[in-house]
């Protein structure tokens, strides 16, 4: 019996969510290959893409994308009617939000196309949506910009570990990067009690436990993935474990059987993904996963900790300290906060993306860190590759905070917006 007519035969009778995930969708890019200047046009389909796109917005960029105003319509009589329009607008972006809560980024600014509803300079805010397009164009896309292209259209290529967390009934297959994790399916089944004399617990347990292995059979690339962390409450992940083994040797499924070294038991408190927490917090299993990038980003930056006490000479934060000493060539390991990528400053930023780029061609690694730890240490911070005492008595610069959205010249007055949104509806 093949794997797909097991599937129709146990798993479609069954109660159960089935999310399929996708990634954030390249539809164009026209990018000057002589200033780095051009547009790229991109669709999010997933919350993460949304973070994604928040991370590649800057003041200063220009957005295009549908969006929706209230429109007022004078008469001869000079009666006014009010009604609201899906436009397509462009605006020149003066500042960024990213609520959470709602999985929304808001962008506010001035539209810059022309338009029979709105006027030129007017005051707009777009909300990027989930399935819909929006046309991104900057002055220069940098480097690191690029990267987090690459990582938001192809997510899977960083991922080097899989996990699933389950509890009876409930299941999330996720990928796991540097920076996210991707869930890539849900599965959830309606579990019966236990009942003497009943087989029907037996029945749906053994349901639940076939769309999860088809999940993981369809959506784990074994030959990308070097550890998959099966994760639950009680003995949940044991009986499923004993369910793959079984199963995967009597149809001599071959992602199973060659990679069963890769499969981790551990401890999670529930089938939702933020049970991934607890279980990334765990030493144990980050020793397992020696050998992954997710580790080794933890590791670095744990040993940086441990450093600023043993061994404070290869130890060093601030960009004063850490750009010395790549003028040295003595930076070892790289770790930069996202949050200073998100610079309004344009001076500032392109700092850190010299930086990033010095230390990878020096021979140096890098990595991107958007963790409270590192930016309580200015977010920026080296290991290097030998002591250097002799820049310890660096000082700070007093410079624009690395870390102030807020811009110098030209402030922001909400005001000023409600007193052009008022006379665009002729009041």
């Amino acid at each position: 019996m093949t794997n797909e007519q097991v599937f129709r035969k146990l798993v479609a009778p069954c109660l159960f969510a089935f999310r399929l995930s996708r990634s954030m969708k390249l539809i164009k890019r026209n990018i000057s290959a002589k200033d780095g200047s051009g547009t790229i046009m991109l669709r999010p389909d997933t919350p993460e893409d949304l973070w994604h796109a928040y991370n590649l917005l800057q003041k200063g960029d220009l957005v295009r994308c549908t969006t929706v105003r209230k429109v007022v319509k004078e008469s001869s009589t000079g009666s006014t009617t009010s009604s609201k329009k899906r436009l397509m607008l462009t605006i020149d972006v003066k500042s960024v939000d990213f609520d959470p809560d709602v999985l929304e980024v808001r962008l506010s600014g001035k539209v810059q196309s022309e338009n029979s509803f709105v006027r030129m300079g007017a005051h707009h805010t777009l909300t990027l949506e989930l399935h819909q397009n929006f046309s991104l164009e900057k002055q220069c896309w940098d480097q690191v910009y690029l990267d987090v292209i690459e990582e938001a259209c192809n997510p899977e290529r960083q991922a080097e570990v899989a996990a699933v967390v389950l509890n009876s009934g409930l299941a999330h297959v996720c990928l796991v990067t540097g920076a996210l994790t991707i869930t890539k399916a849900r599965i959830e089944t309606n579990i019966p009690r236990k009942r003497t004399g009943s087989s029907q617990n037996a029945k749906a347990i053994k349901k639940f436990f076939e769309a999860l292995y088809q999940a993981i059979l369809r959506h784990i690339d074994f030959s990308k993935v070097k550890v998959l962390l099966i994760g639950s409450p009680g003995y949940v992940k044991d009986d499923f474990l004993k369910y793959l083994q079984e199963e995967s040797v009597r149809r001599d499924d071959r992602p199973f059987i060659e990679n069963k070294s890769k499969l981790v038991l551990c401890k999670a408190s529930s089938g939702h993904k933020h049970a991934l927490d607890e279980v990334f917090s765990d030493p144990a299993i980050m020793a397992r996963m020696n050998d992954t990038k997710v580790a080794r980003e933890v590791e670095v930056l744990n040993k940086f900790m441990r450093m600023m006490e043993m061994d404070p000479d290869k130890a060093y934060y601030g960009y004063p300290h850490v750009s010395k000493a790549q003028e040295q060539l003595a930076v070892d390991s790289l770790l930069v906060t996202d949050q200073l990528f998100r610079s309004s400053n344009v001076k500032t930023r392109k700092q850190y993306v010299q930086l990033v780029e010095d230390a990878r061609a020096a021979g140096g690694s890098s990595m991107h860190n958007s963790g409270q730890q590192l930016q309580q240490v200015s977010g920026v911070a080296a290991i290097l590759r030998y002591p250097m005492p002799e820049i310890a008595d660096i000082e700070e610069q007093d410079d624009t905070d690395p870390t102030d959205d807020v811009s110098t010249d030209e402030e922001y007055d909400p005001l000023w917006r409600v007193k052009e949104d008022v006379a665009d509806m002729g009041l």
